[in-house]
């Protein structure tokens, strides 16, 4: 009872996007009182969880002026056994280097993704061996799947033709993952894309260029559409 109340708003909030289509997000009373906000995951393990220090502030911001959801002005940080953990309807996870959850981390975000939760993570050059390891551990009955350039998530406010790819590390092309809970995508992650480098402040990696800022933008505005609509 106690995790159903704490999800109730969000519940609420969520009902008032499901309207969605096109270039109009949602009406309603509690999307003006509510302000949404996203959490970066502080994790163990010696990656750098502290990364991308100007993407969410961004983030909220491109959602508060091209859609109607009202924002938060910056990230907050949590790690995943914190008890405001269901206050936020998602979850940003990002860095170059290892990750290690515990035992309680690891029950905490499934608890958290199996009631509704969402986690948009973020490849920064480096996370993936960890990354997918651990969440092996937290959905050991499944493995990332590859997400199609038809699936909602690139058409559900913009029309992409697929993941943007904002960083070209390696070459490889820039690849979507995703994991499901009961039918819904609950685990969003990109590899080889880096659509946080493009969030960032345009002085931070100053060879984006704002075309390419653009696409990164659009897919976020997706990624958070999605994410509260389903």
């Amino acid at each position: 009872m106690g995790r159903s109340l704490k999800w109730k708003p969000f519940l609420i909030f969520s009902l008032l996007f499901c309207t969605a289509v096109g270039l109009h997000v949602g009406t309603g009373g509690l999307a003006s009182r509510t302000p949404m906000t996203i959490a970066q995951v502080h994790y163990s393990g010696g990656g750098d969880w502290y990364g991308d220090a100007t993407v969410i502030k961004n983030w909220l911001r491109l959602l508060r002026t091209r859609t109607d959801i009202e924002t938060a002005e910056d990230r907050v940080i949590i790690k995943l056994t914190d008890h405001t953990l269901y206050q936020y309807p998602m979850l940003y996870l990002v860095g170059h280097g290892n990750i290690r959850f515990t035992e309680s981390e690891v029950e905490a975000l499934r608890e958290y993704l199996m009631n509704g939760g969402f986690l948009f993570a973020n490849d920064d050059y480096g996370l993936d061996e960890s990354f997918r390891r651990e969440m092996r551990r937290v959905f050991p009955e499944q493995e990332l799947q590859p997400i199609p350039n038809t699936h909602l998530i690139y058409r559900c406010f913009y029309e992409l033709k697929g993941l943007p790819k904002v960083h070209e590390h390696d070459g490889e092309p820039a690849q979507g993952f995703g994991l499901f809970y009961d039918g819904r995508m609950v685990v969003y992650y990109v590899y080889s894309a880096d659509i946080g480098d493009g969030l960032e402040d345009a002085g931070v990696h100053p060879e984006d260029t704002p075309q390419v800022r653009e696409l990164a933008a659009k897919m976020a505005v997706n990624i958070a559409v999605y994410a509260l609509t389903q």
